[in-house]
C-alpha cells in the first residue's frame, strides 16, 4: 500500500520547510509519487483568479504567447499555479485518475468529473501543454495532471449545465454564499465591481436577501457593463464610477442612496487600489466584505483607521459552506443570469 501523506500535504512542500502548501515557494508536481490520501486528476482547464489572470496579461502587453510562457513558468518553478506578484491561483476542472485507498468512501470514483474548490496556490500541478487561452474568460485550455489532498475540497460538475458554465460559477462560489450570510433583510448594500462573474452573482443573492425594505447599488465601469448588470434587474442603482479614485466614488454611491451611508460593501474588483472606496461609503458599525485577491489588507486596514470607520471587514474567504450549492443554485433560479454567464464566459 503507498506510503500516506498529511492531510494538508506538507509532505508535499520542497521549500521552505514547516509552511504548507499555499506558502511554500516550490512544491512537489511529481505525479508518478502515490500517497493512499490524495487524488490525482487529469486536468481539463485552469479557472486562473481575475486579479492574476489581470496582472499576467498586462504585464505580458496582452500577447498570447506571452502569457503561455509566463504561466508555463510559473509552474515550472513553483510546481503549482501561484502567481508570485498576487499571490493568488485559480481552480481547475479535471477527471478523477486514481483515488489514493483512504479516500476510496467519499463517494468519488475514478472518471468523475469535478471543479476544485481549493486554490490554485496549494495545488500540485504540471502541465505538458497549454492548448487554448481564453483571454476574455480567464480561462487555460491544458493537458494537465493535478493532485487534490485529503483536506481538499471539490464538487462533481451538474449535470445541467455546461463545463465551462458551471466553473465560471463556481470560480467565485465563496463571494455569493458569504454575501447570503452577511446581508440582512432591510439592508442598503454597496457592490463594486457588480458586472464581473462575482458581482453580479452577490448583486442577485443580496437582492433577495434585503427585501422590499432594502436597497442594492452597483458600481460598475462604464455603459456596457451597466446595460449588462441592468439587463439582470437585481440593482435598484446602477452607478459608473471608477473604483479606484475614492473621493469620487463616494459622492455619486452616497447620492444613488438618498444621500446615506451603506451597511455593507462588498468589494469584487480585481485591481489596485480600490480598498477605500468600499470603505468609505459604510456607516459605522458597518461590514465590508472585501472578496478580491487585489486587496490590500493593510491599505484597508490602515485607510479604515485613518479616517475613523468602526467597521468590521472581512477577508474574502473563497469557502463557505455550502457555496457551491449556493452558487449552482443562482443559475438554476435566476435565466438572466445564466444568459448573461452562457454569453460571456462559454
Amino acid at each position: 500500500m503507498a506510503e500516506k501523506g498529511n492531510k494538508y500535504g506538507i509532505h508535499r512542500v520542497i521549500s521552505p520547510q514547516g509552511v504548507l502548501t499555499q506558502a511554500a515557494d516550490v512544491i512537489d508536481n511529481d505525479m508518478t509519487k502515490e500517497y493512499s490520501n490524495e487524488i490525482l486528476c487529469d486536468v481539463i482547464s485552469l479557472n486562473i483568479d481575475s486579479a492574476s489572470f489581470t496582472q499576467i496579461e498586462e504585464s505580458c502587453g496582452k500577447d498570447k504567447e506571452k502569457i503561455k510562457e509566463r504561466i508555463l513558468e510559473i509552474v515550472g518553478q513553483r510546481g503549482k499555479m501561484q502567481n508570485p506578484v498576487t499571490g493568488s491561483g485559480g481552480m481547475f476542472i479535471g477527471v478523477v485518475e486514481r483515488i489514493g485507498e483512504d479516500l476510496k468512501d467519499t463517494g468519488l470514483k475514478v472518471g468523475d468529473k469535478i471543479a476544485s474548490l481549493v486554490s490554485l496556490s496549494m495545488t500540485p500541478l504540471k502541465i505538458n501543454e497549454i492548448k487554448e487561452i481564453h483571454m476574455d474568460i480567464d480561462r487555460v485550455d491544458v493537458d494537465a495532471k493535478a493532485i487534490l489532498f485529503e483536506s481538499a475540497l471539490y464538487c462533481k460538475l451538474p449535470d445541467d449545465m455546461s463545463e465551462a458554465l458551471a466553473l465560471a460559477a463556481l470560480d467565485v462560489a465563496g463571494a455569493p454564499a458569504q454575501t447570503a450570510k452577511l446581508v440582512q433583510s432591510g439592508n442598503e448594500v454597496l457592490i463594486l465591481g457588480a458586472a464581473g462573474k462575482s458581482g453580479m452573482l452577490c448583486c442577485y443573492e443580496a437582492s433577495k436577501r434585503v427585501g422590499p425594505t432594502g436597497r442594492v447599488v452597483g458600481v460598475v465601469y462604464n455603459e456596457a457593463e451597466k446595460n449588462d448588470l441592468a439587463f439582470l434587474e437585481v440593482c435598484d442603482e446602477i452607478v459608473i464610477a471608477d473604483a479606484t479614485k475614492p473621493v469620487s466614488l463616494l459622492e455619486q454611491v452616497i447620492a444613488a442612496n438618498g444621500g446615506k451611508e451603506y451597511d455593507v460593501s462588498i468589494c469584487c474588483v480585481n485591481v489596485d487600489a480600490c480598498e477605500m472606496s468600499a470603505i468609505l461609503p459604510v456607516k459605522d458599525n458597518g461590514c465590508v466584505y472585501f472578496f478580491s485577491m487585489a486587496t490590500s489588507f493593510t491599505r484597508a486596514a490602515l485607510g479604515a483607521e485613518g479616517v475613523g470607520k468602526d467597521i468590521d471587514m472581512i477577508i474574502g474567504n473563497g469557502y463557505t459552506k455550502g457555496h457551491a450549492e449556493i452558487t449552482l443554485s443562482e443559475l438554476r433560479e435566476n435565466e438572466k443570469i445564466r444568459q448573461i454567464f452562457d454569453r460571456k464566459y462559454l
